[in-house]
């Protein structure tokens, strides 16, 4: 695994970003959902730098991503890092790929003084899940995660 280059996303891969926010939204069996366009990843991710992305690579080839944020928790009193997505190729699987990029976000984290790293997980994805717990993450059991989007939202605001 040492031998795994990561390299930060540029402006010019918002195409490749985007490209595999695809590829992970038809794992999830989610590709209807996505709204997301080149121009609204650009603003996001390079504009407002809200948000980060890495790619991990095989030789020149991106063969996975990650893309994050940072959160805040009230309780420890700093940051942490919030994994938004994590996508490796199904044929690059099983390789150390996906352990190198979690691996970049908890060095980003410690290096930061960040008090945590965390994601989610559907329910059904249980090769992920038991990937997770194989690198010692544990499941946050008890919490229910809870979202506002579209005409909720909108009506929220008002």
């Amino acid at each position: 695994m040492e031998n795994i280059i990561i390299r930060e996303a540029e402006r010019s891969d918002i195409h490749l970003i985007l490209d595999f926010i695809k590829r992970l939204a038809e794992y999830e069996k989610m590709l209807d959902q996505v709204v997301a366009d080149t121009a609204m990843l650009e603003n996001w991710l390079f504009e407002k730098n809200i948000a980060r992305v890495l790619f991990v690579m095989e030789g020149e080839r991106e063969v996975g991503f990650a893309l994050f944020f940072h959160n805040f928790s009230t309780f420890l009193g700093r940051a942490g890092i919030y994994l938004e997505d994590l996508y490796v190729l199904p044929e690059c699987r099983g390789r150390g790929y996906g352990k190198a990029l979690l691996k970049k976000l908890a060095q980003i984290a410690v290096d930061m003084g960040c008090g945590r790293l965390e994601w989610s997980c559907l329910d059904w994805n249980t090769p992920s899940i038991e990937f997770y717990r194989s690198l010692g993450a544990v499941s946050m059991d008890g919490w229910t995660g809870f979202r506002l989007t579209g005409e909720a939202l909108e009506n929220m605001a008002r």
